[in-house]
């Protein structure tokens, strides 16, 4: 793991290893990259600065990612998996997975086939990032592990064919021969454990058993999304326009993005809004636990879910509400339907119907405006 440990926003707070990692973190920075972990990597092609790139303390791949994932079911994983728990919750032609975070805290990288379909379930705990990627590309499979690197506090990936640098967040390639080459992101949600459950019946879970010895449900960043904790291993300056670690929902209008502080959701199960005369409406029906408060996730606080939907089906103009009653769900104005966190009509006229969700996830906003300072925020 990285520097894993209690993370408070007062330096008088921080462990002394925390404080040496930021040390070793600064000197390895002015390190020449080029060392014997990377013999095949091009580093005659790099489209970002050395210096922006910093050593989070493990080596490449000391952060395992899982290969060859094991799935069960939904119903039998009660014994270590709390339903307030977060979890990446994917879909692909008829095939639904749950990525607990309690186990992506300790791997960042699933390799996976979905539906048929190569993908990498990603999340980086520093941003809260959590993004899906098809990773076929020209025709060729890539598994991704982890370099062990950071830049913006975003973890730094690698494919093993070429072994390119990549960074999660934006899922372009940054060093050696896929430079400038852009993953394909498909949309994903984090919901609690119980929303999935309750969408996919069926679904499969990531289990535990990874081959590797880790205590999954543990959270190894105690503390660190105290909204105003100073971003790990983050050089960058901070945008004042919004609390470092405040989480933010990114709405795309065209090259552009509306950032939606999760703050603006904690009385409200929706946000109406239109861009470009398109109407979407912003789900937040529920919670899940958050991933980096307690040391154990299962006991963490609350934090609102939340994904962008166009609000139509079939050419007509959904307009949304709470339904009354229901902490989980909402309803539409036009059919009396009923549709789930996850854009799913579940009871009603429209049931079996599915929304466009059009967002970019849920991120820390220190780390979407160091990737894109000209983004806009979005107040209701």
């Amino acid at each position: 793991m990285r520097q894993c440990v209690s993370v408070r926003a007062s330096a008088a707070h921080l462990p002394i290893l925390f404080l040496l990692g930021l040390l070793f973190a600064a000197a390895a920075s002015a390190q020449s990259l080029k060392t014997a972990e990377w013999t095949k990597t091009n580093f005659d092609k790099m489209s970002v600065e050395a210096d922006e790139i910093l050593s989070g303390g493990p080596p490449k791949d000391g952060i395992p990612p899982i290969d060859n994932p094991k799935f069960v079911s939904s119903s039998t994983v009660s014994q270590w998996l709390n339903d307030k728990e977060p979890v990446i919750a994917f879909e692909h032609n008829g095939v639904a997975r749950a990525y607990p975070l309690q186990i992506l805290m300790f791997h960042e990288i699933v390799n996976d086939t979905v539906g048929g379909k190569p993908f990498s379930v990603t999340f980086c705990p520093l941003c809260n990032a959590s993004i899906v990627f098809e990773r076929e590309v020209g025709g060729e499979v890539l598994d991704f592990g982890t370099t062990g690197r950071l830049r913006n506090s975003d973890l730094i990936m690698y494919d093993r064919q070429t072994e390119s640098w990549w960074q999660q967040f934006n899922g372009t390639g940054i060093i050696g021969d896929y430079m400038d080459t852009r993953l394909t992101k498909v949309p994903s949600q984090i919901v609690s454990f119980a929303t999935f459950k309750d969408a996919f019946p069926e679904g499969e879970v990531l289990s535990q058993e990874t081959g590797f010895s880790r205590q999954y449900g543990r959270n190894p960043y105690r503390g660190y999304d105290d909204i105003n904790t100073s971003p790990f291993l983050f050089r960058g300056e901070i945008d004042p326009r919004l609390p470092p670690l405040e989480r933010i929902l990114s709405i795309p209008q065209g090259d552009s993005h509306h950032l939606l502080p999760l703050t603006e959701l904690a009385d409200t199960a929706m946000v109406a809004l239109e861009l470009d005369g398109v109407p979407i409406t912003v789900f937040a029906p529920g919670t899940a636990a958050s991933a980096l408060d307690d040391a154990s996730i299962a006991d963490s606080r609350a934090v609102p879910v939340a994904a962008a939907f166009i609000a139509r089906h079939q050419g007509m103009k959904l307009d949304f509400s709470a339904l009354e009653g229901s902490d989980s769900r909402l309803v539409d104005a036009q059919t009396g339907s009923q549709w789930n966190a996850l854009g799913h009509a579940v009871d009603g006229k429209l049931k079996g119907a599915r929304l466009q969700q059009i967002d970019s996830g849920v991120h820390f906003a220190f780390a979407w405006l160091a990737f894109d300072p000209d983004a806009t925020i979005y107040r209701k």
